[in-house]
């Protein structure tokens, strides 16, 4: 909430303190050490508590001495985290879908306690995805009274043998999240093992337990646990860009019973929406036309608004620019899908089974006869592009363009535009006052473009 607030002067008597550790876009320094003494320099508050060093056995000399030293630091940790120190490695080594390849964190041993599991509640999540959680006898940790647990999902049950009344050990995961490590198998008497739910506990629909996952889940695009996820992720700006439909305000439509899936938005009137608290006649009819506009946006950001498991921003792109049109998608074979570079069989699965269910179905037909656009609207970069398969870094300030619009016309000509200046680099086009990754282009003898190349191409 402090973050959110716009009033500086409750800001300041919240007395917040914070560590500053990397720059939110791209940066001109090399290192990540120089990031920080650069910090340092300008007046941010950095942490003091570091090493650069090459050596293993130094690295886990310092995580000894820091976890020593753990209760007495003025702030809270939960562990160490290791990163690569050059800037253009850690661009070469990317990242895996969930973290950096470059980084790494360990974590201290969690604080530990015994607690009864008392009964079990299973809560349905915007994907699906159903969670067990343990109801606990109430018991402090790491500062807190905890009395609720994540039980994670039925395989961890299941590995666990989990049962009711049992008591348990529980701790803090990252020194946060309630979960519970073990049974204390001494205390157990005749505790006959958990009944796992075999139908949703909102919309009863059958719940499905994939192969290649623990969770389980409630496909059921109608769900009514899963609505309100389901339209903030829907109107977000990567998915229909609907203005005005945040989450207050999509709270307030919940709330009112006005929808019971994202297509039933497309059936708001003005009229509808002047009966929520707070709405009045001007913004009603901003938001009214704010949904109108969204229908015809181009067919991948309505793929990915559905929330299908899997399929992302990037790959609904990949998919409509190969099938046309979300119909087609629909009738594909899995082999076509799956043989999408970037994609596979994870995505085409969960895509056939998505649109298998009734709920798919309808929901489907209903979008279609509000008149949503089913079709791909946007550029295709073809194999021969003059781009195509080439690394580019942007630098320096552009005159002409916006980075933003540079970085999507070097994409649309089949570039990938990356933020670091390494080997891999083809290209560096250069704006003014060009600093470190300029001249790390010219000492590796990388091909240089500046801003009017990049216009006229």
């Amino acid at each position: 909430r402090t973050l959110r607030q716009l009033d500086t002067a409750v800001v300041a008597q919240r007395k917040l303190a914070t560590f500053i550790y990397q720059e939110a876009g791209e940066t001109d320094f090399p290192t990540q050490e120089a990031v920080l003494e650069g910090f340092a320099k300008l007046g941010f508050v950095v942490n003091p508590r570091r090493i650069v060093t090459s050596s293993m056995d130094e690295i886990w000399d310092f995580i000894q001495a820091v976890q020593s030293d753990r209760d007495g630091l003025a702030y809270d940790i939960d562990g160490i985290v290791i990163k690569v120190n050059s800037l253009a490695m850690q661009e070469e080594l990317g990242f895996t879908v969930k973290a950096p390849r470059w980084a790494i964190a360990y974590k201290f041993p969690a604080e530990e306690k015994e607690a009864k599991i008392l009964s079990v509640d299973w809560t349905v999540g915007r994907t699906g995805v159903v969670t067990p959680t343990a109801n606990l006898t109430p018991v402090q940790l790491a500062g807190t009274t905890v009395s609720r647990a994540t039980l994670h999902n039925v395989d961890y049950i299941a590995d666990k043998d989990i049962r009711l009344d049992d008591t348990v050990v529980v701790y803090k995961a990252g020194d946060i999240i309630p979960a519970v490590l073990n049974v204390v198998m001494d205390k157990r008497k005749d505790q006959v093992p958990m009944e796992i739910p075999q139908t949703c506990p909102s919309c009863q629909s059958h719940l499905v337990h994939y192969e290649d996952e623990v969770a389980l889940r409630c496909v059921n695009p109608r769900c009514p646990a899963q609505l309100k996820e389901k339209l903030i992720h829907f109107a977000s700006r990567d998915a229909m860009n609907i203005t005005g439909l945040g989450p207050s305000m999509i709270e307030k439509v919940y709330v009112a019973d006005l929808v019971e899936d994202v297509a039933d938005l497309y059936q708001l009137t003005v009229e509808d929406l002047l009966t929520l608290e707070g709405v009045k006649e001007k913004s009603a009819d901003k938001l009214y036309q704010a949904i109108s506009v969204s229908k015809e946006n181009s067919a991948e950001k309505l793929l990915f608004g559905l929330g299908i498991r899997h399929v992302g921003a990037k790959a609904s792109k990949l998919l409509l620019e190969k099938f046309n049109s979300l119909n087609n998608l629909m009738s594909a074979e899995f082999e076509a899908i799956a043989e999408i570079e970037g994609l596979g069989g994870v995505i085409a699965q969960s895509l056939q089974d998505y649109f298998a269910t009734d709920g798919a179905k309808q929901l489907m037909t209903e979008l279609q006869e509000a008149g949503l656009n089913f079709d791909y609207l946007g550029k295709r970069v073809a194999e021969d592009a003059a781009l195509s398969g080439m690394t580019v870094v942007l630098t320096g300030k552009l005159v002409s363009l916006k980075r933003s619009q540079a970085k999507e016309k070097l994409e649309n000509l089949g570039a990938k535009v990356t933020g670091s200046v390494s080997k891999n680099t083809d290209i560096v086009v250069a704006g003014a006052d060009a600093g470190s990754k300029l001249a790390k282009a010219q000492e590796l003898g990388i091909t240089i473009h500046d801003e009017e190349w990049l216009v006229n191409l």
